[in-house]
């Protein structure tokens, strides 16, 4: 069962040399982070803009420079890309 973090099941939706058991345990936003190359969650691997919705306290060069999935793993307190 999957929790508001999004662990407990894998997000992967073609290969992954991750572990299995790994991928059950890390945040969805760790295992988007990860190049589809080795972690395919048929994401883009998009990292030359911020996926922000709302305030952040992350600098923007920063935003601008890790992949999504690591800006959504951030609480929506520190850095909001909540759906909105």
């Amino acid at each position: 069962m999957q929790n508001e973090h999004g662990q407990g099941v894998s997000h992967a939706q073609g290969d992954s040399k991750v572990p299995g058991k790994v991928q059950e345990q890390v945040p969805k936003g760790v295992e988007e982070s990860l190049p589809n190359a080795v972690h395919d969650t048929g994401n883009s691997d998009s990292t030359t803009k911020s996926h922000a919705t709302g305030h952040s306290y992350v600098p923007e060069a920063v935003q601008k420079a890790v992949p999504k999935g690591v800006e959504e793993a951030l609480p929506d307190a520190i850095h909001d890309t909540s759906k909105k």
